[in-house]
């Protein structure tokens, strides 16, 4: 199902400034106060808007270099009414995990004015902290310094299940001053500004599904992984019985994502013993990453609380369903009040900016899959009859194609659901892709092939990966990849990507040792 390209490729390096969106960038920077107050619902903000006073207190993502004295005071202020004594700091890592420490309040203060040191072998070792043998950002060949981390005062969340406790996420950067080209967070703020620019206003949202078990990590090593005791037995998708039974761990896992500002929109039982789906509330491109980010470690946090403990494996046993990290996606105009991917007059609601993103995320998709799909496991949910895609495909409103069109009558719901991500993904690398092929399409005005109306996983189109050597063999040799996501992160990430293939060729599994130890 390729693509139809009907315009010129931009040169390497640099994606094309057409004037028509330069002119929709100028307009839209023209927004008065007077004119979005036009705009506004009567009673209410207009959509995406946030109070004034809110605005002014609080620095936008990234504003964080000689943070505004006025914010830092607003945040002391709030952090002694809330009785705050103690900051966690962090930054997630090319796998997704959480990297942080605990400092004192004057440390966080001192760091949102001048930054502060973190150990930049958070982007040279594995999940394992394996130490990666073929790196070239970081390694023993640099000594592994201490990187500048700035304090993104925007990310304040208090820590319900913690005393006292409050949460803020790091941005560092190289020894130039510029965002850590192995940043998750730094490369989807990079590809955020780029829509920006382009006069997109990008709204993301992720839904995870889990497995629950009531062990925890010192039981499931002492079994081995194996007869592990499922919060809940049988097969009993969208389950009330379920739910109700484990009410107190469903009750404290939403409150408390919700005291911790990541607002959960609907969570209810999935097809498989203990698993659960969450969805998470759209936001803007990069507060949405953080929310889900968070959410993996937030999730494991409040579960262990209660004897339990959450698993976001691609596919923690062949013989149950996967677990997906499905993102839904949607342009929005500057000022946040048109939703770009709509237009009564196109088909059934679809605009030409929407089939021109849903055909670019179609073109790259067989070479970008490396970046969605980041583990060896993440493989094992790519199978015939699992919900999973096998192919680059889209439909509307179909659940067997990866790129699934969601519209509404109104228009502000209409959306493109990118169903090949699993819940092991990085939501920073994943958005950050998904959105960078998105405007591959739009820049280059590509159109989609006709949308599949039966099953996708049956039908002739282009292929994905099936294991993770192929998927970074292909990334490794895509230069729309390096285009858009540059030559630095791509280098590092294929890098770390065939250290992971690496560390799986050279483990003797359980498969084997059943299947070989007595018969050959």
């Amino acid at each position: 199902m390729a693509s139809r390209r009907i315009h010129t490729r931009s040169p390497p390096g640099r994606m094309a400034r057409k004037p028509a969106a330069r002119r929709k960038v100028e307009a839209e920077k023209r927004v008065t106060p007077a004119s979005r107050a036009a705009r506004r619902p009567a009673g209410g903000l207009a959509a995406g808007e946030r109070p004034a006073a809110k605005r002014r207190a609080s620095p936008r993502h990234g504003e964080t270099h000689g943070a505004d004295e006025a914010a830092i005071a607003a945040l002391r202020r709030e952090l002694g009414d809330k009785r705050i004594e103690i900051a966690k700091l962090g930054v997630f890592d090319v796998d997704g995990i959480f990297r942080g420490k605990y400092v004192a309040l004057d440390k966080l203060w001192s760091g949102a004015r001048n930054g502060l040191g973190f150990c930049d072998v958070v982007f040279g070792w594995d999940c394992g902290d394996r130490l990666y043998d073929n790196a070239t950002l970081t390694g023993w060949h640099t000594g592994y310094p201490d990187a500048v981390a700035r304090v993104d005062l925007s990310t304040y969340r208090p820590i319900p299940w913690e005393t006292g406790a409050a949460a803020f996420l790091l941005d560092v950067e190289d020894e130039k001053g510029r965002p850590h080209p192995a940043s998750p967070r730094g490369l989807l703020k990079r590809v955020a500004a780029r829509a920006q620019e382009m006069g997109f206003a990008p709204k993301y949202s992720y839904e995870f599904e889990f497995f629950l078990f009531r062990e925890t990590p010192e039981t499931v090593r002492r079994k081995g992984y194996r007869n592990l005791r499922p919060i809940s037995p049988g097969m009993f998708g969208y389950s009330w019985l379920r739910s109700s039974e484990n009410a107190a761990l469903v009750h404290d896992l939403v409150d408390g994502c919700k005291a911790f500002r990541i607002p959960v929109e609907a969570i209810h039982t999935e097809t498989g013993p203990g698993v659960y789906e969450v969805a998470i509330a759209y936001d803007d491109v990069v507060e949405a990453a953080d929310r889900a980010a968070l959410f993996k470690t937030a999730a494991k946090e409040i579960c262990s609380r209660h004897g339990v403990m959450a698993c976001f494996m691609a596919k923690w046993n062949a013989e149950l369903p996967g677990c997906s990290g499905h993102v839904h996606q949607s342009l929005w105009s500057l000022d946040r009040g048109r939703n770009r991917f709509f237009d009564p007059k196109g088909e059934r609601g679809m605009s030409a900016t929407l089939r021109h993103f849903l055909a670019g995320q179609l073109e790259l998709m067989p070479e970008l899959t490396a970046l969605v799909a980041p583990t060896v496991n993440s493989y094992k949910r790519f199978v015939p009859g699992v919900w999973a895609p096998l192919n680059a495909s889209w439909g509307f409103e179909n659940r067997t194609c990866a790129l699934r069109v969601i519209g509404g009558a109104e228009g502000s719901s209409m959306r493109i659901e990118h169903r090949q991500p699993a819940a092991d993904s990085n939501p920073y690398l994943a958005m950050a892709t998904l959105l960078a092929a998105g405007l591959y399409g739009i820049e280059h005005r590509l159109e989609p092939p006709a949308g599949v109306r039966n099953d996708a996983t049956a039908m002739q189109a282009p292929a994905l990966p099936r294991t993770l050597d192929e998927a970074v063999a292909r990334l490794e040799r895509s230069e729309r990849a390096r285009e858009l996501l540059g030559d630095e992160f791509v280098d590092h990430y294929v890098r770390t990507r065939q250290w992971e293939a690496r560390q799986y060729q050279q483990a003797v599994t359980s498969w084997e040792l059943e299947r070989y130890f007595e018969i050959i």
